[in-house]
This record gives C-alpha cells, sequence and structure tokens, in this order.
C-alpha cells in the first residue's frame, strides 16, 4: 500500500484539516500518516481557538514517520508559525521528502487569519520552493502574487507569477464568484484549465483540504500531476453531491461517499 502524510492542524468537528486529509487519504486507498501542528476549537459555525504545537514536537513527529514508514508524498496545510515552517522545511529536505503538496492556508472560511504575519514570509522563503504544487484559492493567490484577481485572465497572470517567483507548479483554484469551479494548473511554462460544474451544496467545509489531500493521495499512487489533479476534482464533486448536511453553518463534506449503500 501507498502511504501520505498530512502535516496539518487539527479540526475538533472532523470537517477539514488532519481529520479531513486522513479520511480522504483513506477512502482513496493510501495509508494516512499525520503531522499535528496545531490543535483547534473549531465546528461548522467558526474557529473558537487554536493552540500552536510547540516547534521541537512537530520535528520529533516527522522523525518519527520518516524514520519508520516513509511517506510517498507529504500534505502541508495549516502552518501557522515561523519556527514551525522552518522545522517543516529542514526535516522535509532532510529526509528528501518526494511529491509535496502546499496547501498556504491563511484565512479560514469564516474569515479567522490562521498564520502570523511574519510566518507568511517563512512560508514564501521555505516551503513553496519545495513544493511539487501548491494549491491557493483567489483570496491566497493575491496574497502571493501580490495583485487582484478579478477574472479568469488575472488567474493566468497569477499563477504565472507565483509559480516564477517560488519555482514551483500552481493549481490556483476558481470560485470565490470568479468562475463556476473551474481550476488553473500552470506547469512548465504552460497553464492547463480544469473544468468543473459548480455543485449546489452549501456544506463546503473543508473542501480545500480535501482536495490537497486528494491530490497527494494520487500522487503518492504514482499519477501524474495533471491526473492528481483530475481525480481530486472529480472526488470532491462526489463528496459534495451527496448533500450531507451537518451542523449550524457550513457543513462538512461526506468523504466516505463509496461506503454509503
Amino acid at each position: 500500500m501507498k502511504t501520505a502524510l498530512t502535516i496539518a492542524g487539527s479540526d475538533s468537528s472532523g470537517g477539514a484539516g488532519i481529520q479531513a486529509d486522513i479520511k480522504t487519504m483513506t477512502t482513496l486507498g493510501v495509508y494516512a500518516m499525520s503531522v499535528i501542528t496545531a490543535l483547534t476549537a473549531q465546528n461548522t459555525t467558526g474557529v473558537l481557538g487554536i493552540e500552536e504545537v510547540n516547534d521541537e514536537f512537530v520535528g520529533k513527529q516527522l522523525d518519527a514517520v520518516f524514520t519508520d514508514i516513509r511517506p510517498d508524498a507529504v500534505k502541508i496545510g495549516m502552518v501557522s508559525d515561523s519556527k514551525i515552517i522552518d522545522i517543516i522545511s529542514t526535516k522535509l529536505l532532510k529526509f528528501k521528502a518526494d511529491n509535496i503538496v502546499v496547501d498556504p492556508v491563511m484565512v479560514s472560511t469564516s474569515g479567522v487569519r490562521l498564520i502570523n504575519e511574519d510566518a507568511i514570509d517563512t512560508l514564501k522563503k521555505k516551503l513553496l520552493p519545495i513544493a511539487k504544487v501548491i494549491t491557493p484559492n483567489i483570496p491566497e493567490a493575491e496574497i502571493l502574487a501580490d495583485m487582484e484577481i478579478k477574472n479568469e485572465k488575472d488567474m493566468e497572470k497569477a499563477a504565472k507569477i507565483i509559480s516564477e517567483t517560488y519555482d514551483c507548479n500552481v493549481l490556483l483554484k476558481g470560485g470565490h464568484s470568479i468562475n463556476d469551479a473551474n481550476d488553473l494548473l500552470y506547469m512548465n511554462g504552460e497553464g492547463k484549465w480544469f473544468m468543473g460544474k459548480r455543485v449546489n451544496n452549501p456544506n463546503t467545509h473543508g473542501t480545500g483540504c480535501t482536495l490537497s489531500s486528494a491530490i497527494c493521495s494520487g500522487l503518492a499512487k504514482g499519477e501524474s500531476l495533471e491526473e492528481a489533479v483530475k481525480h481530486a476534482k472529480e472526488y470532491i464533486i462526489n463528496c459534495l453531491k451527496v448533500g450531507l448536511d451537518l451542523g449550524k453553518g457550513s457543513g462538512p463534506l461526506c468523504h466516505n461517499y463509496m461506503l454509503i449503500k
């Protein structure tokens, strides 16, 4: 069995973060492992509190994983502190980690900031350049490209800027009123659109985490980046189509839709 590692924050409601990643990876047929960077008290209505994990302990978690069950791919989600980002990049370089997917989580769906200001610079310098692909949404891409994104032409310009600036492939996610869930993969100096039909489902908590871990799962199984993106988008759509409705706010996806009879 192929293996995948998620490095992210814990979501106590189970819809995003570590919990969503493990559900996704398991459903897609890879063995999931985790390194927890932060504990969050959150549910479908918002984030009530965040407790960061000590950077030294994050390093020990990484040592424990890589010296025993080496992951075939790595997904990095919520990392809110410069010291944590630094130890993650140091360890991943030391262990020559493969197929790194970075989801540059900066702000929660409910608008709560999830990363310190100084950590953004460390993220740019230490993590983005070692990624096989990064998966920013529109607001995150605006920060990374330092420009406003109002349409698909802006998406193409921003993806090119990000890719050339940080020397990585970019999957710029549409939505956010830009288009009908169409995503742009920019790699090797060229852009390729992956078209998607927006599913009429208001429960979208954890879609970003789920997409990046689905891509990570595909890469772990030996898929090309294009194949992994295609299959990840198909997985997300099927998770949404079930119409799972839990909680009082934006509810979680149905990660295990394949098991429902």
